[in-house]
């Protein structure tokens, strides 16, 4: 859940994302995607759409109608079959096997160009998806119609399996099927958060507040490192931080917790070391005496990746300081503290600001910090 204000209690989380904006969802979306280059485009469809799924159908129907206008993208396959002239490869085996010679014909292996690509299939798969569950009549007919023209290109209605889509790379001249894929990947988020989810059945509260938080954690870091890299930074994510351990028995190794960092942000002429984390929860938790206090877990776990990277070889690490972001909605939360030499800052990001002062308060916490 994220903190509804000072002086307000935590509010449900169906309100919660009720009460974040599309074009804020749309933000997160573009720079949890690398897909940042788009931010500013598409702004109609945005403010038209009343929720996420809406505005994914919108833009999704957008790009493949502007792919099949400029020609949908192909690919090679590969084929085996015997024909009456040689065509790719001859398979010598298979063609005197099955006494091909005597019928006048030859078995061949060889590559087909078609429009039956994995990506194709995946963006089929998708609008076929959102036509079932589109609550807006004359959208879910455009995802239908698009669906069906895309099947009369010979594309399959079946969606490709993650090996065929990790085969299926898309390559700079096939930029124009970025968007159009990433929005076709996010749509079955959207009707299933993950493909290992179980039997489980999730509400659709569950699944806003799953897709957010993955969306509004991985937005952060690939922000700063679309971001800060031009200004001196070096961006680090997903960092895995070792263990000064100097003695251990032979089994400790085997149930010693690991240490993950978020984001790392390092600028060597400034010296300064950022180590930042972000939750898609409220900063704060309760006690028997307050009713809001800093959540003491986040407090250790970011101590603890602090103070145990330092080492006399590495200068920076005796002076990094960690910063913590976290979502809120109508609040604002800016405070630090210096503890045994090392700054701690607690940031809140207000997603029901307008996109454009989101972008510059993200800007802003790494910029006050230099």
């Amino acid at each position: 859940m994220l903190h509804a204000g000072n002086d307000a209690p935590l509010a449900p989380s169906s309100q919660l994302i009720g009460r974040i904006p599309v074009r804020n969802i749309w933000l997160l979306f573009l720079y949890a995607h690398n897909l940042a280059k788009f931010y500013g485009q598409h702004a109609a469809q945005v403010e038209e759409s009343p929720d996420f799924p809406s505005l994914v159908a919108r833009i999704l129907c957008y790009a493949v109608e502007r792919r099949l206008h400029r020609n949908l993208s192909r690919g090679y396959v590969q084929r085996r079959d015997a024909l009456s002239r040689v065509r790719g490869r001859i398979d010598i085996l298979e063609t005197f096997s099955d006494d091909l010679l005597k019928k006048g014909m030859i078995a061949c292996r060889f590559e087909e160009l078609t429009f039956d690509t994995p990506r194709n299939r995946l963006v089929r798969a998708a609008l076929d998806a959102l036509a079932n569950r589109i609550n807006d009549g004359l959208l879910a007919h455009q995802c239908a119609w698009l669906a069906g023209d895309l099947g009369r290109h010979g594309v399959d209605g079946a969606r490709p399996g993650r090996a065929e889509l990790s085969a299926d790379r898309i390559g700079r001249h096939d930029a124009d099927d970025l968007l159009m894929v990433t929005l076709a990947r996010i749509v079955f988020d959207l009707v299933l958060p993950t493909e290992d989810a179980g039997n489980s059945a999730l509400t659709r509260v569950e699944k806003d507040v799953f897709l957010v938080r993955r969306l509004f954690e991985k937005a952060i870091g690939n922000f700063y490192a679309a971001e800060l890299p031009a200004l001196g930074w070096k961006v680090s994510q997903g960092k895995r931080l070792s263990w000064q351990i100097e003695n251990a028995t032979s089994g400790i190794a085997a149930i010693m917790p690991g240490m993950t960092s978020d984001i790392i942000l390092e600028h060597s002429s400034q010296h300064r070391r950022i180590i930042i984390d972000t939750k898609f929860t409220s900063v704060f938790g309760a006690s028997q005496h307050r009713a809001e206090i800093l959540k003491s877990g986040y407090i250790y776990q970011l101590y603890t990746y602090i103070r145990s990277q330092e080492r006399e070889e590495d200068p920076l690490s005796w002076t990094a300081s960690g910063m913590f972001i976290h979502p809120s909605v109508e609040s604002e939360l800016d405070e630090t503290v210096r503890i045994q030499g090392h700054d701690l800052r607690f940031s809140t990001i207000d997603l029901g600001l307008p996109s454009t002062e989101i972008v510059k308060r993200l800007r802003a916490l790494v910029a006050e910090c230099s």
